[in-house]
């Protein structure tokens, strides 16, 4: 079955708006900048996004946030975002923080078809507030659960037409576990080849996850914060 489609609009035509949308990448590594893009232009609101984080004001999911297309944010680091920061300190934005690994692991259960799970990260503070614990040989753990969403975005070194997909090297990042957990998974992808193409050994998610394959391009690397050192012996 060949997955791929025209256009990156063709590929989130049916995100609706209110949708749950789980996106890979970590800062601006591995993002899908161009499924992004698409929606921003389509218009799509009220989108309750889970993503490690939420890019800069002009990058990544931070062109959503510019058009207020996310009412509701998933994140375990926000700190690069200043339109982020107003519009939770304004009230325009919900969000709820989630420890990484929580994070992830929430993720992966959702694409394993985990319901919920338990661990002992953010027992005794607010991370755990009217949630189920349960003690397990004499330690506190803490119920967390599994996140499944409506259409999840991922971005792919190389794929195939049946929806197999290579990332690289930092760029998989989160997005195997984002891709295991979408009803429906988007892939972007910056080389698309015949079916049989890619050595088995090399697939990180099988296609069986993947509904929709679109060719992307790769970007110019973004600076996502710029840290310099004065000279030795200079202020």
């Amino acid at each position: 079955m060949d997955k791929r489609v025209a256009s990156m609009e063709e590929a989130v035509r049916d995100i609706a708006d209110g949708s749950l949308l789980v996106v890979g990448g970590f800062g601006l590594c591995g993002i899908p900048e161009g499924l992004i893009r698409a929606l921003q232009a389509q218009g799509t609101k009220g989108l309750t996004v889970v993503s490690n984080n939420c890019g800069v004001d002009d990058a990544g999911l931070g062109l959503l946030l510019a058009g207020r297309q996310i009412r509701r944010m998933v994140s375990s680091y926000v700190g690069e975002n200043k339109t982020f920061e107003r519009q939770v300190l304004s009230g325009e934005l919900e969000l709820e923080l989630v420890p990484q690994g929580t994070l992830a692991e929430r993720i992966r259960a959702g694409g394993a078809g985990i319901p919920g799970f338990y661990t002992p990260t953010g027992v005794g503070t607010v991370v755990a507030e009217g949630k189920e614990h349960k003690s397990f040989d004499g330690r506190t753990f803490v119920l967390e659960r599994g996140i499944v969403g409506d259409f999840a975005l991922v971005k792919a070194w190389k794929a195939d037409t049946l929806g197999n997909l290579v990332y690289r090297r930092t760029s998989r990042n989160f997005n195997p576990l984002a891709a295991a957990a979408g009803r429906i998974t988007i892939a972007e992808a910056e080389i698309i080849v015949e079916a049989g193409e890619l050595d088995p050994d090399e697939i990180h998610t099988p296609g069986i996850y993947v509904q929709r394959v679109v060719q992307g391009t790769a970007e110019g690397k973004r600076i996502e914060r710029r840290t310099v050192r004065s000279k030795e012996g200079t202020a």
